[in-house]
C-alpha cells in the first residue's frame, strides 16, 4: 500500500479506504475480551504459527516507517519550540493539520458513521490523547531533552497497568504482570533519581510529560468501554477536529507576535502530515497486513530511536540513568501488559510472520496512542 513513507497518491488513498473498509466491517462483529490482542508476540496460536505464511514486504515497510515516524516527534516538538513557538500553538498546528487530512478520509471511508451517539467518548479521548498530552509534552520540553520526554513516554503501558487497579479490574496486574510493573517504576525511579534529580526546572519538565502519560494511558480504557466497535480511523479522526476546537482559545493566547521561524514552521507541519496522519494511515495498514497484535510492537521501538535522533542530530547527551531508566522501562512495559519469555518456536515465527485475513478480521485493536 506504500512505496515508504513518503507522499500518497491517489490509488494509494483508493487502497487504503479498501484496506479500512475491510477493518470497519471486522468491528462490526461481536467481540469478547478473550479476542482483545496485546501488544506481545508470543501469546501465539501454534496451530497458527505453523501455517504462518511470510510477512509481506509492504507489511515490512510500513512496520518501518511507523516505527521510526513515530520516533521523531520528539525530536520536532523540541525544535519547534526552541524557535519560540508556545506548546499550545505546536498542539493546535499538529492536530489542525492531521484533521484536515484525515476527517475527509474518514468520511470517504464511512468511517464517521455511527460516532455521533458516541460523542461523549470521542470528546474524552480527544482530551486524553490529544488536548491534555500534545501540549503539556511540548512544555516538559521546554525544560528536558527530547530523548528523555521519548523515554518517560514509553510509560504509558506501566501507567495502563497503574490505572487498571482502579477502573478496569479485568486488567489487573498479577504474577508477571505485576512484576512487570515493578519493574518499570522502578525505572522511572532510576530515570528520575538518577539522571535530572536536583535540577528543579527539568523536575517540572518531567512531571509535566508524565502527567502527559497518564493521559495517554487514559485513552485505551475510553477505547475500550465506548469505542471498541468501530473503525478506529473514525474515533482518531474525529478526535483531531475536536483537538483543534479545544486548542484554538490557547493557542489564539499564546500566538506568536511575528511569522516563526523556517525551522518551527516545517517542523509543525512535520507533526501534523507526518508524524500524525502519516503515521496513522501506515500504523493502519500494518494492521491490515500483520494484524493489530504484532502492529502494536512498534511502541518498543520509537523510544530507541527518539533517544538516536536526540542525541545524533541534537547533540543530546545520553547518561547512565537515562539508559538504564529507559531499559527497566521498556522491559518492565513489556511484562506488564502481558509479555513473556518466547518459546523458540514463537520467536522463529515472529520474523516471517502474516496471519491470515480471517484471523486478523477476528482481532480488537487497542488504537495505540499517537507519540
Amino acid at each position: 500500500m506504500f512505496a515508504g513513507p513518503g507522499g500518497l497518491n491517489a490509488g494509494q488513498i483508493l487502497r487504503i479506504s479498501e484496506k479500512l473498509r475491510h477493518l470497519e466491517a471486522s468491528f462490526r462483529e461481536p467481540t469478547n475480551e478473550s479476542n482483545t490482542v496485546r501488544a506481545s508476540f508470543f501469546d501465539c496460536d501454534p496451530e497458527d504459527l505453523e501455517a504462518a505464511d511470510p510477512m509481506s514486504t509492504r507489511a515490512w515497510l510500513a512496520f518501518a516507517g511507523v516505527s521510526i515516524i513515530w520516533g521523531i516527534p520528539y525530536l520536532f516538538i523540541k525544535i519547534a519550540v526552541d524557535e519560540g513557538l508556545s506548546p499550545a500553538v505546536v498542539a493546535w498546528s499538529r492536530v489542525t493539520i492531521a484533521a484536515i487530512i484525515l476527517v475527509p478520509l474518514a468520511w470517504r471511508t464511512g468511517a464517521l458513521r455511527g460516532l455521533r451517539r458516541r460523542w461523549r467518548a470521542l470528546v474524552a479521548f480527544a482530551v486524553a490523547e490529544m488536548a491534555v498530552p500534545f501540549p503539556l509534552i511540548a512544555a516538559g520540553e521546554q525544560r528536558v531533552s527530547s530523548s528523555l520526554a521519548a523515554i518517560l513516554i514509553a510509560t504509558v503501558p506501566i501507567i495502563v497497568a497503574v490505572l487498571a487497579i482502579r477502573f478496569d479490574p479485568a486488567e489487573r496486574a498479577r504474577g508477571p504482570r505485576l512484576a512487570g510493573l515493578l519493574i518499570g517504576l522502578a525505572g522511572v525511579v532510576v530515570l528520575l533519581g538518577v539522571d535530572i534529580v536536583g535540577r528543579f526546572d527539568e523536575m517540572v519538565g518531567a512531571a509535566l510529560i508524565l502527567v502527559a502519560a497518564v493521559a495517554y494511558a487514559a485513552g485505551p480504557m475510553i477505547v475500550k468501554r465506548s469505542l471498541a466497535e468501530v473503525s478506529p480511523l473514525g474515533p482518531v479522526a474525529a478526535a483531531f477536529a475536536i483537538g483543534t476546537f479545544i486548542l484554538t482559545v490557547p493557542a489564539l493566547l499564546t500566538a506568536p507576535a511575528s511569522i516563526p521561524s523556517p525551522s518551527g514552521l516545517i517542523a509543525v507541519v512535520v507533526l501534523g502530515v507526518v508524524c500524525s496522519a502519516l503515521a496513522l494511515m501506515l500504523f493502519f495498514t500494518l494492521i491490515a497486513e500483520a494484524g493489530p497484535g504484532r502492529a502494536t510492537v512498534v511502541t518498543y521501538v520509537n523510544p530507541a530511536v527518539a533517544v538516536v535522533l536526540g542525541v545524533t542530530i541534537l547533540g543530546e547527551h545520553a547518561h547512565v540513568g537515562a539508559i538504564a531508566g529507559l531499559l527497566l522501562i521498556l522491559v518492565g512495559s513489556w511484562f506488564s501488559t502481558g509479555g513473556g519469555m518466547p518459546s523458540g518456536r514463537a520467536l522463529r515465527a515472529w520474523i516471517p510472520w502474516r496471519r491470515s485475513r480471517s484471523k486478523i478480521a477476528s482481532e480488537q485493536l487497542d488504537v495505540a496512542p499517537c507519540p
